[in-house]
Order: C-alpha cells, then structure tokens, then sequence
C-alpha cells in the first residue's frame, strides 16, 4: 500500500495508521527541527497530489487488515494540507470507518477558509505553532516568503471559532531559538487566545535538519508546562522505557538488522532500500535502539545507523 504506513505506536493517539498525502518533503516550512531533513519542495500550491481515489482504497485495505488502530492520522511525509483533496477524503472515510480521523498540520493553511472546512470532518486537529513572533518563526519553521506569523495566528484562531471537535495545540522548543522569556509569555497569550483543549510541549529528540538545533532539558519543559497551566503536557520522549511494551515482528527486525549489518546506513538509505515509510521506519529504530541491537553515530552532520 503505497499512501499508508502503519499502524504505529504514538503515545498521543495509542496505534495510529498514518496517511500519506503528500510527496517526501514537500511543504511550505523548511523547519530547523524536521526529523525527516530539509524541506525540498517549499510551496503554497494545494492540489491533488496523489490521486485521491487511490489513497482511500489503500486505507479500505488496510481496515481489512484488522489490526488494531486508534487513529487514522493525516500526516506523512509533508504538509498534508496542501493536498487539495484532503477534504474529500475525510468525508469518504467516515462513510466506510468509525475510527476517528486526526490531522497533524503546520497550521500554514489554517488562514485559509476552503481549508478549515475540509478540516471540519475530522474527530482531532493538531496544529502546531513554533513560534509567537515574526523573527523567532523565520528562524525556526524558515517559511514560504508569503506566510507571517500573525496570518499563522489568525488561522488557528479562526478555526477554532468553527472547529467543534478536539483542537490539541502542539509547541516545538529548541533552545536558544524560541525558549526566550519574552516568547514564552507570549506564547501564552496565544494559548489563552485559541482555546486549545490540551497543550502539547515537545522538544528535539530526534536528529533534526539542522546541528543547531538542540533540545530543552526535561526540567525546562517541565517548569514551561507549569507556566502555561493544566491543560498543559510534555510529550517529547526522554525515557526510552515508555516502548518497553513494543516489539517488532520477527521479519521487521530481520530485514532492518541485515541491511544495517553490511554497512553504516541512514534514515534515507533504509527507506529507500526497504521501501518501510520513513515515519514508520524512525517508530522501528527506537525499538531497536532500546532493545541495544543497534546504534546511532553522527559523522560529518549525518546521522548514521551500525549494529552493535
């Protein structure tokens, strides 16, 4: 199945099956953090990137697996919202599925009212604001020249006006980008602003697009998460346990453990060797980074993958 992967373990949404809607690294942010590299396709144009009528018979198929899933999640290898479809395929699913639907977005096309309604069918939005002021969200999200903050801002309030269901509101900290003071305040203004049914704090826990890019200790998010009240959690993950319950099937392990034994490998390499969606392969070297069968070495800025 070519536009699914999945299901996998997401701490947020329990087993998630991820849909695909757009081509590897297209969007219109090139963020500092991405744990999938730089953006290659920075756009603003929506359209139908793949056809959507074949994306829906991938997730027909996949319900016929019946494997457990708690969400499908609208996600990926981009910017989903910049499939046009999108909508379309929201509503058809809900015809064929009760299991909810989840979009995790940039928030980059929440100014846009065609937009926020193909987003009404869904059961949970998450979208995500780095940043509260014009100079910290070119430094860390990098985005298209016609996009500012405040229209970023404006999206995700008017949305909320219209949304009904779940609105999760997900904050990226790098330090020394955007966990000044100042910024945190004011990105408490902006909670108390959109109404977000949960606030979710998350930092740099996988290698990201750029070196500079580092992560708050686990006392920082914490005392954040105080700062910005109840509704408030920390969900990047520091403690590997939390996978302890995990494993891969037999045939998973194998393939990823043979291709890595020949010669150091990347993200990039397995994906392309293996054809495993890179979302679902990083959920798969976790494992295997927990179980020790597997370790990571950066060399030269590149983040390689050798046996142990």
């Amino acid at each position: 199945m070519k536009y699914i992967y999945g299901p996998v373990p997401s701490r947020r949404l329990g087993f998630s099956l991820g849909v695909d809607l757009v081509p590897y690294k297209t969007c219109p942010f090139d963020c500092i953090y991405c744990q999938l590299g730089k953006t290659t396709d920075k756009t603003i144009a929506r359209r139908e990137c793949f056809p959507k009528e074949d994306i829906l018979r991938d997730v027909r198929k996949a319900l016929l697996l019946d494997k457990k899933i708690d969400y499908i999640t609208f996600s990926g290898s981009g910017e989903p919202t910049l499939n046009s479809g999108i909508g379309w395929l929201a509503r058809e699913i809900k015809k064929i599925t009760q299991i909810p639907i989840a979009v995790l977005t940039n928030s980059s096309f929440l100014w846009d009212k065609s937009l926020r309604e193909d987003l009404l069918p869904a059961d949970l939005v998450v979208p995500s604001l780095d940043a509260a002021t014009e100079e910290v969200f070119k430094a860390m999200n990098r985005p298209h020249s016609s996009l500012n903050i405040d229209k970023i801002v404006e999206g995700i309030k008017e949305f909320r006006k219209e949304f009904k269901n779940e609105l999760w509101l997900e904050i990226m900290l790098v330090k020394g980008i955007n966990d000044s003071k100042d910024e945190i305040e004011k990105f408490k203004e902006l909670i108390s602003e959109t109404h977000p049914e949960k606030v979710h704090l998350n930092t740099v826990v996988r290698p990201p697009a750029e070196e500079f890019a580092h992560p708050l200790s686990v006392k920082e998010l914490e005392e954040t998460r105080d700062f910005f009240g109840e509704n408030c959690e920390v969900i990047a993950r520091f403690d590997k346990s939390r996978l302890d319950k995990l494993s891969l099937s037999g045939d998973i392990e194998c393939v990823i453990i043979e291709l890595i034994k020949r010669r150091p490998v990347t993200l990039s390499d397995i994906h392309s060797s293996l054809g495993i969606h890179r979302n679902e392969l990083i959920k798969y070297l976790e494992i295997l980074e927990r179980d020790k069968k597997i370790k990571k070495v950066d060399y030269e800025g590149v983040t390689y993958y050798e046996c142990k």
